[in-house]
């Protein structure tokens, strides 16, 4: 059995010291479905105009903040409707998945693969 939950998506830390970014434009409405990693908006930071993927797959249950507006990192800017377990999984992340689905995290613009080893090149 399935339940639908409400998951926030708050603005991401887009790029060393920077605290706030000012939403661009929306590139989805209330209502709208939307797939993991599509682009729902645009923000632009002191550097650079980015476009932000959803972190989630669902429906956009709510816009937080209008273009124009300056948004503080880690302030929600938009709420999905997602589909869930039916609550057996505890843990925020988790879910019908399992622990992969936990793990998994979309790739934001600019933050490329973790180098594995550092030092001097062969």
């Amino acid at each position: 059995m399935s339940a639908t939950m409400i998951k926030e998506f708050r603005l991401p830390d887009l790029g060393e010291g920077l605290t706030e970014s000012e939403i661009v434009a929306w590139r989805v409405a209330v209502g709208d479905t939307v797939t993991l990693n599509q682009i729902i908006a645009e923000v632009e930071t002191a550097k650079a105009v980015v476009e932000l993927p959803s972190p989630f797959a669902g429906v956009v249950a709510a816009l937080h903040e209008q273009p124009g507006t300056v948004v503080e990192v880690g302030k929600p800017i938009v709420s999905f409707e997602i589909e869930g377990d039916d609550g057996a999984a505890g843990s925020a992340g988790a879910g019908a998945d399992g622990a992969a689905a936990g793990k998994r995290e979309p790739n934001l613009v600019g933050y490329g693969a973790v180098l594995e080893a550092s030092g001097r090149p062969a």
